[in-house]
């Protein structure tokens, strides 16, 4: 190898570590369990995640023109097949929208990608999902249908949400760009002009891998965190939002009279591969309220906190004409699923939360980004940093 070459490579490494936007382990904080390589939800073999972030103009909101600061995330668990996995669901508020739930709990089967966007574009991204199923061939024939999954959460305060910037090409862009390996947290996709616990939030992952008896197996989380007040803020059992009470509040120039402290939502998406049955993934879906909890959520009425929980296992389960044989493990053998759903969610609100950067938008509006050095300040002072 040349002496040019070696020095590009460098380079290209150098780059590419800059580059690379810090997560919640990288400040010492401490979580439990064992992450995946990625520590993320794609760490469960074959699901996939992309992006499309749109991010443009500033100042004054000129309904339809910006500021923007909103995006489109997809999740395909199988990534381009079209396999039916199991899944179910769980609400913990509902003052928000996942489209296609009705027939998951009815069927037991999760048919198509999981899009998760702003509030006011779900129903251009539902449309454009079926576009592409067209486009790509995703059904074999004329005949069939489908319900889109397709989440929101409300990013009205950064965002000209009601200048409808997120258009299908924008859908098509996040499920054209989904990929394995790790994957980008902060302000991109859909969490772009998300909130969180008083600071600025976002998209965030985090994964955990687990034995049961002499098998492996992992479990990865992705949530759109847009929830939660500023003083309830919990960090590895330490009451940060207290500490930073009065430090760098979001600036709301134009807001309406009636938001209250903690008003947002949260979606999360739990993906593993070990083989559980609808009615286990619904006991899974369930236990994403306590991570929630963990770092501060309490369900308030002007959130919609909902999860869904999905298995990649058993990938010959779906069949329209014949009888078939599944795995499945045992309630009694669940345990490290329940633990692992907790310990992830709990660490992906906080990775959104350190990647995502301070954010203004629409009228001046401004949400500031988690303080690193403070927090790290704080955990010291607790004795909870990691050494």
């Amino acid at each position: 190898m040349n002496y040019r070459l070696c020095l590009l490579l460098v380079l290209a490494t150098i780059i590419t570590t800059s580059a690379q936007k810090p997560r919640a382990r990288d400040l010492g904080i401490p979580f439990e369990g064992t992450p995946g390589t990625n520590n993320a939800i794609t760490d469960v073999a074959g699901v996939e995640v992309g992006y499309s972030t749109i991010i443009s103009g500033e100042g004054k909101n000129v309904r339809g023109k910006g500021p923007v600061r909103t995006g489109v995330t997809a999740i395909l668990p199988r990534g381009r097949a079209n396999n039916p996995v199991y899944a179910n669901w769980y609400s913990l508020n509902g003052n928000g929208e996942m489209t296609g739930t009705t027939w998951i709990t009815e069927s037991g089967f999760l048919e198509t990608p999981i899009m998760i966007t702003n509030t006011n574009s779900v129903g251009v991204v539902r449309d454009a999902v079926l576009k592409w199923f067209v486009d790509k061939s995703w059904y074999r024939d004329d005949f069939w249908y489908t319900y889109p999954v397709v989440a929101e959460t409300y990013d009205g305060f950064l965002n000209d949400i009601y200048g409808f910037q997120v258009k299908e090409e924008h859908a098509f862009e996040a499920l054209n760009k989904a990929a394995r390996g790790p994957i980008k947290e902060g302000n991109v996709g859909g969490g772009t002009g998300m909130m969180c616990l008083g600071f600025k939030g976002g998209t965030g992952t985090a994964s955990r891998v687990f034995k049961i008896q002499d098998s492996t197996y992992t479990l990865g989380v992705l949530v759109q965190a847009n929830f939660g007040a500023k003083r309830n803020l919990t960090i590895a059992g330490v009451p940060v939002g207290q500490e930073l009470k009065d430090t760098l509040n979001s600036v709301f120039k134009s807001a309406p009279s009636y938001q209250k402290e903690g008003d947002g939502s949260i979606i999360v998406v739990v993906a593993t591969d070990a083989p559980l049955l609808p009615h286990q993934l619904k006991r899974i879906a369930q236990r994403v309220a306590i991570g929630v909890g963990k770092v501060g959520g309490r369900g308030e009425n002007g959130s919609g906190d909902i999860f869904l929980a999905f298995s990649t296992a058993n990938p010959k389960a779906f069949n329209r004409s014949r009888t078939v044989q599944v795995q499945q493990l045992s309630n009694d053998q669940i345990n490290p699923l329940f633990e692992a759903t907790v310990q992830s969610v709990e660490e992906a609100i906080i990775n959104a939360m350190v990647a995502a950067e301070t954010m203004e938008g629409i009228n001046g509006n401004k949400a500031y980004a988690l303080p690193h050095k403070k927090v790290i300040s704080i955990l010291k002072k607790y004795n909870r940093l990691k050494q």
